[in-house]
C-alpha cells in the first residue's frame, strides 16, 4: 500500500466498517483503507458489559447528538447516543443481538429491492454469527460471538414472564431462531464475560493483514470527485488536512448520522440545500437525509417487594462482591446487558406480526456525574426495576441537514416524532398492554409502588400525553440514504450504489428501506456482509 493510494476507502470504524475491513481484505488482492472519528475502544468501561451506564454520556467515545425540538414530543430536544469509537455503537451498545422479524425483510423486497427477502439475508446473518448456547455448545462458526445468558439474569425476570404467560402471550427460547414472536431472554454479543463488538469480531483479527490501515481520530471532511466518480476521501488527522485516493471504491459507513451529512458537504443531496451553504452539487439528490426512521420508547418505573440489580450494585460492598466474582469467573450482573428480558408481541387484535416490543429491566438509575461533570447511570437505592415498550415499526418519518459546510460541526436533527396518526394509536396500544401486565398475579406480587407515572390511573389521552413528555430514543437512527428503484426518493439502488455518481457506495443502517422491528445492530452486520459480496463481485467482474 501506498501512503495515500487504495483500492478501497472505508468510512466509519462501526458495525458495517469493521465487517467491510475484513471482508474486503480477506482475499489479500485489494488494499483498503477504514478511517475513523474516534479513538481507540480499549477501555475498561467498552469491555464489561454493564458498563453501558459508563459509556452514554461519554463525550469521549460519544457523538452525543441531539434531535432539533420536536413537535411530538411536546418541544422537547431528544438526545441520541451515537459511538464514537473504533466499533461504532456495537461498542456502546446494551449489547442486544436481534435479527429483526422476517417480514422486516419482505417488506424491503415488496418496496422494490431484489434480493433482499428475508430468505435472502439469512445466509448473510449466519455468516457472522457464533451462538453460544446456555450450556456453552457453539452453533455456527461466524467471528461474532452471540451468547444465551439466562443461567446468570436476575431471577425476578420470571416473574415477567409468568406475567406474560397470565396474559396468554407466546414465549420464544430465541428471538432469532424459528419462532422469533413472544417473550424470552435477550441474547447479547458477548464472549466469556466480554462484550464482543464488531471490532472485537471482524477488526481486530483484519488488522493483522499487510493490506488493511486503520487511521483514527480521523474526521472525514468530504467525499472527492473527478467529474461524478468518487476518487477519494479528504479528512482530518493529526491536526493535518489530508487526502487519500480509491482506485476502485469510497464507502460510506458512517451510520445514519454522519453517512448522509457527509454526503451532503460532498454535493450530493439536496441543491437548494447544498446551494444555500456555497456546496457545489456533484449529483441532485433530494432524498439524502430524509426518510428518517427510530424507535421511540417509554419506561415505566416501580419499586419493588423484592430485591432487585440495585441491591446489588448500588452499597459499596455489592459493588465489591459484583467485581470480585466478575473478575475472578467472568459472571454475575457486570457480565450482563441491562436488558434481559422482553420480547416481541401483538398488543391488540388484528395484527399480522408482533408490532411491540417489550423490556422488562431488573434495575432503576438515577443520573449523577463524575469527578468530571460527565453524567453518569447508577442503581438507585431502592429496590426497583423497569417496564418499557416501543412500538416495532413507527411510520413517522423525519430528516436531517447540515446545519453549515462546517464539516466539525453536527448536523440538525428533525425526528418528527409521532407525527403519523398510527404512531399514536400504537402508543395507546402500547401503554394498555404493560398496564394489563402490571395487573397481574404475578407483578402485582412484586410492585410494592409506581414511581412516577402511573399506568393505572391514566386514560388513552393520558398515556399519550405522558409519552410525548417523557419518551426518548431506542438509539436505532435508519433510513437516511434509502434503499429504493427511484432516485428521487432513494439514494442507493439493491447493491447499495450512490445513484447519480459512480464509484460510490453507502453500507451502513442510513439504507435501511423501512426499520426493522427490533434492534438496529445485527441487521447492519448483515448489510455489510452482503454488501461485501456485491462488492467483490463487481471488482471482479
Amino acid at each position: 500500500m501506498q501512503d495515500n493510494r487504495f483500492d478501497y476507502i472505508v468510512i466509519g470504524a462501526g458495525s458495517a466498517g469493521c465487517v467491510l475491513a475484513d471482508r474486503l481484505t480477506q482475499n489479500g488482492r485489494y488494499s483498503v483503507l477504514i478511517v475513523e472519528a474516534g479513538g481507540s475502544d480499549r477501555r475498561f468501561w467498552i469491555k464489561v458489559p454493564i458498563g453501558y451506564g459508563r459509556t452514554f454520556f461519554d463525550e469521549r467515545v460519544n457523538w452525543r447528538y441531539e434531535t432539533e425540538p420536536d413537535t411530538g414530543l411536546g418541544g422537547r430536544r431528544n438526545y441520541w447516543p451515537r459511538g464514537k469509537v473504533v466499533g461504532g455503537s456495537s461498542s456502546i451498545n446494551a449489547m442486544c443481538y436481534v435479527r429483526g422479524m422476517p417480514g422486516d425483510f419482505d417488506d424491503w423486497q415488496a418496496l422494490g429491492n431484489p434480493g433482499w427477502s428475508w430468505r435472502d439475508v439469512k445466509p448473510y446473518f449466519e455468516r457472522s454469527e457464533c451462538m453460544i448456547q446456555s450450556d456453552g455448545r457453539r452453533i455456527g462458526e461466524g467471528p461474532l460471538s452471540v451468547s444465551d445468558v439466562r443461567r446468570d439474569c436476575h431471577p425476578i425476570n420470571q416473574q415477567f414472564f409468568r406475567a406474560a404467560q397470565e396474559l396468554g402471550l407466546p414465549c420464544s427460547d430465541d428471538f432469532n431462531g424459528a419462532q422469533p414472536e413472544g417473550v424470552g431472554h435477550y441474547r447479547i454479543t458477548a464472549r466469556d464475560g466480554l462484550r464482543c463488538s464488531a471490532a472485537d469480531a471482524f477488526l481486530r483479527p483484519a488488522l493483522r493483514r499487510a493490506n488493511l490501515r486503520l487511521h483514527t481520530g480521523a474526521h472525514a471532511t468530504r467525499v472527492l470527485f473527478e467529474g461524478t466518480r468518487a476518487s477519494g476521501i479528504e479528512y482530518f488527522h493529526r491536526g493535518r488536512l489530508r487526502q487519500a485516493s480509491a482506485h476502485r471504491e469510497v464507502i460510506l459507513s458512517g451510520g445514519a448520522i454522519n453517512s448522509p451529512q457527509l454526503l451532503q458537504l460532498s454535493g450530493v443531496g439536496p441543491a437548494p440545500l447544498l446551494r444555500k451553504h456555497g456546496i457545489a452539487v456533484i449529483a441532485e439528490m433530494p432524498a439524502v437525509g430524509h426518510n428518517l426512521q427510530d424507535h421511540l420508547g417509554i419506561d415505566y418505573f416501580y419499586r419493588s417487594r423484592v430485591p432487585t440489580l440495585n441491591d446489588e450494585l448500588h452499597p459499596w460492598w455489592g459493588k465489591l462482591w459484583a467485581g470480585c466474582k466478575y473478575i475472578a469467573l467472568r459472571s454475575g450482573p457486570l457480565s450482563l446487558s441491562v436488558n434481559q428480558f422482553g420480547g416481541f408481541v401483538r398488543s391488540r387484535p388484528g395484527m399480522d406480526r408482533p408490532d411491540m416490543q417489550l423490556y422488562m429491566n431488573p434495575i432503576t438509575y438515577t443520573t449523577t456525574c463524575d469527578k468530571n461533570k460527565r453524567p453518569l447511570l447508577n442503581p438507585d437505592a431502592f429496590s426497583g426495576f423497569v417496564t418499557s415498550f416501543q412500538p416495532c415499526r413507527p411510520s413517522s418519518r423525519g430528516h436531517l441537514e447540515i446545519a453549515t459546510n462546517d464539516p466539525l460541526q453536527n448536523p440538525r436533527i428533525h425526528a418528527n416524532y409521532m407525527s403519523a396518526s398510527r404512531d399514536i394509536d400504537d402508543v395507546v396500544a402500547g401503554g394498555r398492554l404493560l398496564r394489563k401486565l402490571a395487573r397481574t398475579a404475578s407483578l402485582q406480587s412484586i410492585i410494592e409502588a409506581p414511581l412516577g407515572a402511573d399506568l393505572e390511573t391514566m386514560n388513552d389521552d393520558q398515556i399519550v400525553e405522558d409519552f410525548r413528555q417523557r419518551a426518548s430514543t431506542v438509539f436505532h437512527p435508519v433510513g437516511t440514504c434509502r434503499m429504493g428503484c427511484d432516485p428521487r426518493t432513494a439514494v442507493v439502488d439493491n447493491h447499495l450504489r450512490v445513484y447519480g455518481v459512480q464509484g460510490l457506495r453507502v453500507v451502513d443502517a442510513s439504507i435501511f428501506p423501512t426499520l426493522t422491528s427490533g434492534n438496529t445492530n445485527a441487521p447492519t452486520i448483515m448489510v455489510a456482509q452482503k454488501a461485501a459480496v456485491e462488492i467483490l463481485h463487481s471488482a471482479e467482474h
